[in-house]
């Protein structure tokens, strides 16, 4: 039910259930992909891959043509924030790369991504990667009915300005659901408190991004692809998460256990 049109969506049942259906695919996209990031694919044919995924279970690439978008999967890379175009770029030893999908699935959006380590990267990218998931993990751990935005927000920020890095502010979270992007807009910083109220059956995604340098950003002239101004490496993580009655549920979870590049079980 649309309680007013400036509020989000309060889910029921069978709401959740096509979004762990959603969810799932997108965590299994993400699984299958893991194997062939490495050095010499190029993000084309990365994206050519997932799209064909998509097409093979029935599902459709959401990015494709969302405001004019020409590729079926974001492929940001090193100090690409955000919204990478997949091409013609060769991934080499030492890179990391996040890769961020959206697929349909019988009316609903799944949304996660995950970064990937390139051969073997620097112990500098591999914190930054780590401090990235930890933040996302402690904004998820801040969801429960009363709970605000900004206790989300201020979870993430504290941790992840603590380390030392920034947190990119003109990106954020966003609800989910029969639409890609709508109501409430989740900021990665906040006040505790303050925000909007958190109710059981509200879905959104949480998905920070941290820079090892300022939290500025360019976008290129495709429209699409932010750098970080000072080319500092910038890592992002994200989760489809719903408000349950007693916490969250975190749509996306992957069935394999990948958490954490090196991926693995566990």
């Amino acid at each position: 039910m649309l309680k007013h049109p400036e509020q989000p969506i309060i889910h029921g049942a069978d709401a959740f259930a096509a979004m762990r259906r959603a969810g799932r695919f997108t965590a299994d996209m993400l699984d299958y992909i893991t194997d062939l990031v490495k050095p010499g694919i190029t993000t084309g044919e990365i994206d050519r891959l997932c799209y064909e995924f998509h097409k093979k279970h029935g599902a459709t690439p959401g990015p494709l043509g969302f405001h004019g978008y020409p590729k079926s999967i974001c492929t940001s890379v090193n100090d690409v924030i955000c919204h990478g175009i997949p091409g013609s770029r060769v991934l080499k030893d030492g890179d990391i790369i996040n890769i961020d999908v959206t697929p349909i699935v019988d009316g609903w959006f799944g949304d996660s991504s995950r970064m990937f380590y390139v051969g073997n990267v620097s112990k500098q990218a591999r914190k930054l990667c780590e401090a990235t998931h930890e933040a996302m993990m402690r904004g998820i751990r801040a969801v429960k009915p009363g709970a605000t935005l900004g206790d989300v927000g201020h979870a993430i920020q504290s941790y992840a300005e603590g380390l030392g890095y920034s947190i990119v502010r003109d990106f954020g979270g966003h609800g989910i659901g029969r639409v890609m992007h709508t109501v409430p807009h989740v900021l990665h910083f906040g006040a505790p408190g303050k925000g909007l109220r958190l109710e059981a059956g509200m879905f959104f995604t949480v998905e920070p991004m941290l820079n090892i340098g300022g939290p500025e950003g360019k976008t290129l002239a495709d429209g699409w692809t932010v750098l970080t101004c000072d080319r500092s490496l910038s890592a992002q993580f994200e989760h489809t998460v719903a408000v349950t009655d007693t916490g969250y549920e975190i749509f996306t979870l992957s069935s394999k256990g990948y958490h954490l590049p090196p991926y693995g079980p566990g």
